[in-house]
């Protein structure tokens, strides 16, 4: 309710106006710091706005100005205050449209709201009506003032610690919120596979990190070991920088070479708005800057956040590079394992080559159609191709007069020939079964043991139908079949792309998985690769 207030009281003094102390003077960022500081009165006396409003309109803190708000009611505030998420501080009386309508919206605020940035000051008129010592004591606010005392001054000094200690939490929320992104960010970083992709997330995360965009973004690469001539790699871009993704390296007359290179030579990060340079080191000889643009110079505690980030970013891609080792050591072993079997047999030439580019493709090509989603998944896809190239790895131990026979085996030597499949499932398995997880092995083990099996259960070793063999083997069992026909065998001459598709067609539904031969025949119609060919066509 209202109370008399005295003009006299409030000095046209602007003496007391905060413009020049160097603990709070304007900086020269024309970041979103600058706007004013928002405050909300609520109370339903208008004279009490106006003397409030006369009183603060003109004070500067830290080079911002006062945007007062007005609220004539506690619905009212609380409608405003669900709606402006950076109001600094609330001056709230208590009695308003019931005794004690600013009490239940303080309560409000914090409770319904969960706004606990804000700072509350309750003046009231009343001070009867709600004794201090209870209020204080019962209600999440920050000071309670009697309107009799509203003199300029302690007006003034009532604003001013309240918007020290709004800044101060709020700047403690935003450490907390961008110490959240970098660990989120880091757990996303470590599940990268490729330097591409681990570099277009670290562009990410930066940008959430800093929470306002950027212009443009770009990461770069300074490999010693590689023969550049010290010459930066772009990997990853953002923005109005994406076109420098396409040159590979940055050339040295280039406008951002120059903040490049200082950021090498000093092995540091660089703040030069409006163009910055993150510099991270990471080991075995990898040097990484990324360049940002952002639309205003950024804060001290901006550069704190980074500066954790870009040790994290440093720990993520000495992991990345490790398992890269790890995964190429992999793929050594299993093309060793390939050729080994492939030694056994030069007639067969590049047939397992051909067999993993081709289980690759139809892979990809089952995936664009949104075909078997629950099997075709991101780990699936990277293994296939590889796994593929042991499916006859079995064949080592098939003794070479049944192996390399030149004409149709008999019932006894096929029997002995089909032991391959089984042969090679126990080995692969065994293996696999050392490794956590899905692998290579895993899944070679699969197409090992299932590709001669039949989509209408009359192939071997176990007789298995339709879903039941595996998705890997049902694929390779195609191709297999599909790049034996169309080359030259000890048995055969080669055959010609349509002999070889309309016997595949024949054995739709019983020999072969049908999604399988779809997505065949569209892959080499649509791209007519010349390499399933070789040198027999």
């Amino acid at each position: 309710m209202g109370v008399d207030i005295n003009m006299s009281q409030i000095s046209n003094d602007d003496d007391w106006m905060i413009d020049d102390d160097e603990d709070v003077k304007a900086t020269a960022a024309s970041a979103p710091d600058d706007r004013p500081w928002r405050v909300l009165i609520v109370d339903d006396e208008p004279d009490i706005h106006s003397v409030t409003k006369y009183a603060l309109e003109k004070v500067i803190f830290k080079g911002r100005g006062i945007e007062l708000l007005s609220a004539f009611s506690a619905a009212e505030g609380y409608k405003i205050l669900a709606n402006e998420s950076d109001i600094a501080l609330v001056l709230l009386d208590v009695v308003m449209e019931t005794d004690d309508a600013g009490l239940r919206l303080a309560k409000q605020i914090r409770d319904d709201l969960h706004n606990h940035l804000v700072r509350i000051v309750l003046r009231t008129g009343q001070p009867g009506q709600a004794p201090e010592e209870s209020v204080i004591v019962n209600f999440d606010i920050n000071d309670y003032k009697a309107k009799t005392d509203l003199t300029k001054q302690k007006l003034f000094t009532t604003l001013i610690s309240s918007l020290r200690a709004y800044e101060g939490l709020v700047m403690i929320e935003r450490n907390r919120l961008g110490l959240s992104k970098i660990l989120d960010g880091s757990g996303n970083l470590y599940q990268l596979r490729s330097l591409q992709e681990f570099s277009s997330g670290v562009l990410n995360q930066i940008s959430a990190i800093l929470d306002v965009g950027a212009n443009g973004m770009l990461c770069l690469l300074q490999d010693d070991r590689q023969n550049t001539g010290k010459r930066s790699s772009v990997i990853a871009a953002t923005g109005e920088m994406t076109a420098l993704v396409e040159k590979e390296l940055l050339s040295e007359n280039h406008p951002y070479a120059a903040i490049v290179n200082k950021a090498l030579l000093e092995k540091k990060s660089q703040f030069e708005h409006p163009l910055d340079a993150l510099y991270i080191h990471a080991s075995a000889g990898h040097e990484f800057v990324i360049l940002i643009t952002p639309p205003w110079p950024i804060s001290e505690l901006d550069r704190s956040l980074l500066r954790v980030f870009c040790d994290r970013i440093a720990a993520a891609f000495d992991n990345l590079h490790i398992y890269g080792q790890l995964q190429k050591a992999q793929e050594a072993t299993v093309i060793a394992l390939a050729d080994l079997g492939e030694s056994r047999d030069e007639n067969t030439g590049g047939h397992v080559k051909r067999v993993c580019r081709l289980s690759d493709a139809i892979t990809a090509q089952l995936k664009s159609e949104n075909k078997f989603p629950e099997e075709l998944t991101r780990e699936f896809m990277s293994l296939i191709g590889l796994a593929s190239m042991l499916h006859d790895i079995g064949k080592v131990a098939t003794p070479d007069n049944v192996l390399l026979k030149p004409g149709r085996h008999e019932a006894d030597e096929r029997l002995i020939m089909e032991k391959h499949a089984d042969i090679g499932e126990k080995v692969l398995s065994r293996a696999a079964a050392l490794v956590e997880g899905t692998s290579y092995l895993t899944l070679g083990a699969q197409i090992a043991g299932g590709h001669h099996e039949h989509f209408d259960g009359n192939g071997y070793p176990r007789k298995l139908k339709g879903l039941e063999v595996p998705l890997s083997a049902r694929i390779v069992a195609v191709v297999d079949v599909f790049d034996a026909l169309l080359h030259r065998r000890p048995y055969k001459e080669p055959w010609g792309l349509p002999e070889v598709f309309a016997y595949i067609e024949e054995r739709r539904g019983t020999q072969f998985d049908p999604d399988v031969i779809d997505a065949l025949k569209t892959f080499v119609k649509r791209e007519q690769p010349d390499w399933i060919f070789g040198d027999d066509h």
